[in-house]
Order: structure tokens, then sequence, then C-alpha cells
């Protein structure tokens, strides 16, 4: 089941990526994108670039198993997840 989630963050970090004209159209500019990205970047498409990206990388480590692993110390920190 993991690896089905996994693949279908893959497939929303690829449409955020390749959509992101239309995704542009229907959200609007990001002002802070325009500020800190707009220099030769294109902002607000350069952010869902990086957004798309990010969730792509995210749902291969989830789809392997790494995020739990980087994950699992902050679940002593919060008290959960302890090895009895």
């Amino acid at each position: 089941m993991r690896f089905i989630w996994g693949l279908f963050g893959v497939a929303i970090g690829v449409m955020m990526m390749w959509k992101r004209y239309a995704l542009t159209q229907f959200m609007g500019r990001f002002d802070w994108a325009e500020k800190y990205f707009g220099g030769g970047f294109g902002g607000t498409y350069f952010f869902y670039i990086l957004a798309g990206f990010l969730v792509i990388f995210l749902s291969g480590l989830y789809m392997f198993g790494i995020l739990d692993h980087l994950l699992s110390p902050a679940g002593t920190i919060f008290g959960g997840l302890k090895n009895q």
C-alpha cells in the first residue's frame, strides 16, 4: 500500500510541475514567490517546480520507508513510538 501512495504522490508532483501554468491561472500569482524567485526564474512558475520536486522527493522517501527512519527521532520527543 505504501508503494501505491508513493506513486500517487509522484504523479501529483509531476502534474504540479507539468501543469504549472494552469495552476498559476487557477490560484493566482504568489507575491512572495515573485519577490524572491522573480529574478529570471519565473517567480510563481519556479515555485511550482520546486514544490513539485519536493512532493516527488518526499513521496520517494515514503515509498521506500526512508521517511519513517528520518522522522522516528521526533516520535520519541513528542511521547509516541517509544520502544518498550
